[in-house]
């Protein structure tokens, strides 16, 4: 007997309200961002290649391909550039004023150095609406075992900047590649 389909659960998400990246410290960092405007998840897959066995143009036997998912390659658009967010990405040293409030430089890691950047966990959020264009609640998708990518600051005349950063997530052994859960407000920032 054939089993008797349910209807799914319908949510409509939108925009990208807040980002939360979070190191795996001793003592951890964690920085916010509301200025995103664009999250691409590309999840990696390897592929192990299928083995076929062929006599004479007849297939005999065959065992399937294989994929395995590593996790994903995460490109961050935004329309600012916040230094905490790139200092966590890739490294370096922010230096900020002798009452430690206004940041007054950026040194990423030097030329020829190992390139170690932190690992964090990232979480995105994005606005649950409802008919009557309400927020109904936040989804809040977190990714682990994240690391950044060097990043390139380019400018444009008349333009704003706009950055693009890149994330490679690659969570441990039996941990998934991402986690969705539901939360009724975003988190408070100060």
């Amino acid at each position: 007997m054939a089993a008797t389909p349910k209807k799914g659960t319908e949510l409509s998400t939108i925009d990208v309200n807040m980002i939360v990246l979070t190191t795996e410290e001793d003592s951890p960092k964690s920085i916010a961002s509301t200025t995103q405007t664009k999250i691409e998840v590309e999840p990696q897959i390897e592929t192990t290649e299928a083995v076929k066995n062929i006599v004479k143009g007849r297939l005999l036997a065959q065992k399937s391909e294989i994929q395995t998912i590593t996790g994903n390659t995460i490109t961050l658009t935004d329309n600012t550039t916040i230094l905490e967010l790139i200092e966590i990405l890739q490294g370096g040293t922010i230096t900020k004023d002798e009452d430690q409030t206004t940041i007054t430089g950026y040194t990423p890691p030097a030329v020829g150095s190992e390139y170690k950047p932190v690992k964090f966990s990232m979480d995105v959020y994005s606005a649950v609406m409802d008919e009557g264009g309400n927020i109904t609640k936040y989804e809040k998708i977190t990714y682990p075992g994240c690391k950044g990518v060097m990043v390139g600051l380019g400018s444009e005349d008349n333009v704003f900047r706009i950055n693009t950063y890149t994330i490679n997530s690659a969570p441990a052994k039996g941990e998934s590649p991402y986690t969705i859960s539901y939360v009724e407000a975003l988190p408070s920032i100060s």
